[in-house]
């Protein structure tokens, strides 16, 4: 496998940098969301998909907690200045949606805030891909198991030591309340012009392999030479439920 997903890798690689020249060429404004629960492997995703895209056109967003003052402000503002201009592609490593899943889980937002971002993020999406902006968002699905074993082996390699975190045993500990949020999360906020896609991350190459398919498939510039992403590791977000780790 390790020596096909490498051939398979480079040459989707090719294809996202034949991709992305088209998309400055045309002037697009693309936002990729990752979302998932801990261990859903958005790190190595990301960084397989933008090891050679354009670094001055490409950024990925990965945001800290927020400031005191960031906390008055209405909750979609800090993410805003974020966004890409034409022919720019800003990735989000986790996004607005921590409101949808570990903001309420850990008790880190009101019900009142975590409804009212519910009500709202279908007008904000709305304006976003109105203006221009291609909106493509994952959920990263991974079972309880994978993750418990991913989640310890990080505790003992010393390179994956900034991968570790306080909120590794909440992960497990708040599985189902997790998995409550999520399954809210997809139903609620599966739109049209804005959809969820949900890829199966147990086997991390794979599905690293099929978010750049998907992506690529998404985008569809004329002259694409990519395989379709996998159906049992890719689905619409609106048609995945049976498909879920529980």
């Amino acid at each position: 496998m390790s020596k096909d997903y490498e051939t398979e890798l480079e040459a989707l690689q090719v294809q996202i940098v034949e991709t992305q020249a088209w998309a400055i060429e045309k002037g697009l404004k693309v936002v990729i969301i990752f979302e998932g629960r801990d261990a859903a492997g958005k790190d190595g995703a990301i960084k397989r998909l933008t090891e050679n895209m354009a670094p001055r056109v490409t950024r990925v967003a990965a945001l800290p907690k927020p400031t005191d003052r960031e906390t008055t402000q209405w909750y979609f503002q800090r993410y805003v200045p974020h966004l890409p201009a034409a022919g720019e592609t800003v990735i989000f490593n986790r996004s607005w949606y921590n409101r949808a899943g570990v903001e309420p889980v850990m008790g880190f937002c009101t019900p009142q805030q975590h409804q009212a971002f519910m009500e709202e993020v279908d007008d904000f999406e709305r304006l976003l891909t109105h203006s221009g902006i291609i909106l493509i968002k994952l959920w990263l699905d991974i079972s309880r198991e994978e993750q418990a074993q991913r989640l310890s082996e990080r505790m003992v390699d010393p390179i994956k030591r900034f991968k570790v975190s306080p909120m590794d045993k909440e992960a497990q500990d708040r599985w189902d309340a997790y998995s409550k949020a999520r399954d809210k999360m997809l139903s609620q906020t599966h739109y049209d012009y804005a959809p969820w896609t949900v890829i199966k991350t147990d086997k991390k190459k794979k599905a690293r392999l099929n978010i750049i398919r998907h992506i690529l498939h998404v985008l569809n510039r004329p002259g694409l030479k990519a395989d379709a992403p996998d159906k049992d590791i890719v689905f619409a977000g609106d048609k995945a439920k049976g498909q879920l780790n529980p």
